[in-house]
């Protein structure tokens, strides 16, 4: 069992893993290996690199909040769903980083940010309780399958490697959510709702340049 000393420093390891490029390390292969590079112009680069930091930061406000809500939650089970699903988001941000590096960019200057903020409410989440915690999950989670959804249709028609990437992720966040709601998700009120999808407007706005 974990004292509180052991358990900031778990978590600082896991933030500094999570903002320092190249430090994570993925458990399964990269969808998009199967898949030929083509070249794209440079606006297609820019572009699909820009869609790709949205991803990447996104999959670090995840990872910040399954740490926050594994930290305070309160049920065994719930925790260890918390960290399987962190574990899976570890490989969603090694392969958008991946990607970055062969489109010739760079993750969001801003991660930081994002994740400080996205711990926090992820621990707050857990201290409302467990059943809230999940909501929170299964929310995020639905919102993240829309957006993933959304860049698919936005990426260049023969960007095979991040169609590949993307594809994954969506599954993956689909199955987070039925999880979640399987466990016994709350249905978060509508005004939490609005205000996620606010924020996740902020991000993504934000990081597609910065």
């Amino acid at each position: 069992m974990l004292n509180i000393i052991d358990n900031v420093i778990v978590q600082f390891d896991q933030a500094l893993k999570t903002l320092i490029p190249g430090s994570v390390h993925t458990q399964r292969e990269n969808p998009a290996a199967s898949t030929e590079p083509v070249d794209l112009s440079e606006s297609e680069r820019k572009h699909t690199a820009g869609l790709m930091r949205i991803n990447h930061t996104g999959e670090v406000c995840a990872q910040a909040l399954y740490q926050g809500q594994s930290l305070t939650a309160k049920l065994p089970e719930v925790r260890d769903s918390m960290t399987e699903a962190a574990s899976e988001e570890i490989d969603h941000l090694g392969w958008c980083e991946e990607r970055l590096d062969e489109l010739e960019s760079r993750p969001s200057l801003l991660n930081p940010l994002w994740y400080g903020m996205s711990f926090g409410l992820g621990a707050v989440a857990g201290l409302a309780g467990d059943k809230w915690s999940l909501g929170f999950v299964a929310e995020t989670e639905k919102q993240v399958c829309t957006h993933l959804q959304d860049h698919l249709q936005k990426l260049p028609e023969q960007d095979e490697r991040s169609q590949a990437i993307l594809t994954q992720m969506l599954e993956d966040e689909g199955k987070h959510a039925v999880n979640a709601e399987a466990a016994g998700a709350a249905e978060l009120p509508l005004p939490i709702k609005s205000a996620m999808a606010l924020m996740a407007t902020v991000m993504k706005v934000s990081s597609f340049r910065i």
